[in-house]
């Protein structure tokens, strides 16, 4: 059963929260209120790939109109990337687009076979410059795409069941899974069905091809909580009912960015059948009642905060599901799991899985290429993608593990990384994006290189996201070094690339938002000696199992300069 539409039932009405128009579609009036509910309403975003097809690709990258250029093109997964050469003195304005192509390749749940590895592999190579990008939502990412060559790169994708359908725009994006879901010993329940339905129901249908914003999920049955549920607009996650056995508990209204929250409960239970129609009513909730008229307040956080989880779930249970759903229990959230899965790891049935971590998630083709070929020389045909920018080979038989590891490791993907090199994430950056204002994957993996060579001794998880802006692509607030990118002017006016530090941000067994204090920055040449400052201050302080999360929140402001 899909959700209502406004056709079908008129959900009741938003109660006001502020004298001026939201300009939510429950609220009666559909007049677009800013360009982007404009052209949306001129022509569904998904209706770009005929004019992709069939005028552009031909007619080459003068011949874009404007608004689907920068506008409906997000829905098959491509933005122009960044004019190269400019610092971060330029950003969000006229003049930064570029006559290529960044391109998100949709990989729900993080599933990948090594056949279509090596096809993205391929694509890589002939098309986008060999670049390749593991990112947080799970999905691979590429450079330097010409639209000429969307078409071929279409075919190649869909032959093997890949496409960028919705890895972009103002639509629900890939849905996080799992990546050990089914073979994983200690799982609660295996949410792939649902993944798997969610995406074959819904995806490319116009029912929510026009939403407020972008609309992020995830699904886990995993009881080390590995898909970052605490900061997506909705999110499914595994617990054991008394009575009516596994399933999920619903989650709402996460997300980072400029206003960071912290996703909420709603208290209720839901089957592994009920996920894809209990996912549509939510969905719904967010396309009828979200707010249209800004855009820095079009996420479902922001209704959630207005409404509150009683009224949300009383919005959900009456008017989009036709019946209430059970009380169920909240998740154990045990605090000595990591969420990772980086190493190797026994399966249910007796093989292990070898999960391997890429600075950053950066990779590129000739890597994709030599990992599917070293994963079936394995005995393994399936690869996975985490929400934390690593890359896990499943199924492989115990004796050829460390032949596996061997080879990987000789691609800068070890299995057994140093806690600073498994802790690091990072944005796009200013290499491609037009929205940055520092550069992100090679600082990473420099301040990496650096940390190791000073501070080997690091014994405990440690995470460090680089962020190129405000946007938090790389969850700045939920690390425990948060570097947020920024420029300052120094000597003789030349732009120096700084970052704002937030520390102490987690999530899982005790999630909290990272503390910020007042004027600490740092600049981009000094960040190993600020980590590895912070780092022995920790270290020399920290009690009896403390992580360096709750020692950051209560340090003194002295210790963590």
């Amino acid at each position: 059963m899909n959700a209502t539409t406004p056709a079908q039932a008129a959900p009741r009405a938003a109660r006001p929260t502020r004298t001026t128009s939201t300009g939510a579609w429950a609220d009666g009036d559909r007049s677009p209120l800013n360009h982007n509910e404009e052209f949306k309403q001129a022509d569904d975003g998904l209706n770009v790939r005929a004019r992709i097809l069939e005028t552009y690709s031909r007619e080459g990258f003068a011949s874009i109109a404007p608004d689907d250029l920068t506008g409906r093109m997000r829905w098959w997964g491509l933005y122009t990337q960044r004019k190269q050469g400019l610092d971060g003195t330029h950003t969000g304005g006229d003049g930064l687009d570029d006559e290529y192509f960044m391109m998100r390749i949709r990989c729900d749940g993080g599933a990948l076979s090594t056949e279509q590895l090596r096809v993205v592999a391929g694509i890589s190579t002939d098309f986008a410059r060999g670049t390749a990008d593991i990112t947080d939502r799970q999905n691979i990412q590429l450079h330097w795409v010409r639209v000429e060559d969307v078409p071929q790169i279409w075919e190649r994708l869909e032959s093997v069941g890949l496409g960028s359908t919705q890895a972009c725009g103002d639509v629900p994006r890939v849905v996080l899974g799992s990546p050990v879901a089914g073979i994983a010993a200690d799982e609660i329940i295996d949410g792939t069905p649902a993944v798997e339905a969610i995406v074959g129901q819904y995806l490319g249908s116009p029912e929510f091809s026009n939403l407020p914003r972008k609309f992020k999920t995830a699904v886990s049955g995993s009881p080390s909580l590995d898909v970052a549920h605490e900061i997506n607009d909705v999110s499914f996650v595994g617990v054991e009912h008394p009575e009516l056995g596994p399933g999920f508990d619903l989650w709402v209204g996460g997300g980072l960015s400029t206003n960071p929250m912290l996703a909420q409960r709603l208290g209720t239970f839901v089957t592994l059948e009920e996920v894809p129609e209990v996912w549509a009513g939510v969905c719904g909730i967010f396309r009828d009642h979200g707010y249209r008229r800004l855009r820095n307040r079009a996420r479902l956080k922001f209704l959630v905060a207005d409404w509150g989880t009683e009224r949300f779930r009383e919005v959900l249970e009456q008017d989009y599901l036709g019946r209430a759903l059970p009380d169920g229990p909240a998740p154990h959230t045990p605090g000595e799991l990591r969420r990772d899965h980086v190493g190797v790891h026994r399966h249910r049935d007796g093989r292990v899985w070898v999960g391997v971590a890429a600075i950053g998630g950066r990779v590129n083709g000739e890597i994709l290429a030599t990992v599917a070929d070293a994963a079936e020389a394995a005995g393994s045909r399936r690869i996975r993608l985490t929400p934390h920018q690593k890359l896990l080979v499943l199924d492989v038989e115990p004796d050829r593990a460390e032949g596996l590891i061997a080879t990987l490791d000789g691609l800068g993907l070890p299995a057994r990384p140093s806690e600073w090199r498994r802790g690091v994430m990072a944005c796009t950056g200013i290499e491609y994006c037009k929205l940055a204002l520092t550069e992100t994957k090679g600082r990473a993996r420099w301040t990496v290189e650096q940390l190791e060579a000073r501070l080997p001794e690091m014994d405990v998880p440690i995470s460090i996201h680089l962020n190129g802006c405000p946007n938090s692509c790389a969850r700045t607030q939920t690390a425990d070094i948060g570097l947020k990118g920024m420029v300052a002017k120094g000597e003789e006016d030349r732009v120096v690339e700084t970052y704002q530090v937030h520390l102490g941000g987690a999530l899982g067994a005790e999630p909290a938002l990272a503390r910020k204090t007042r004027a600490l920055k740092v600049r981009a040449d000094e960040l190993p000696d600020y980590i590895e400052r912070v780092s022995r201050t920790y270290l020399a302080q920290r009690g009896s199992g403390e992580s360096f999360a709750a020692w950051a929140r209560r340090a003194d402001e002295e210790d963590i300069r």
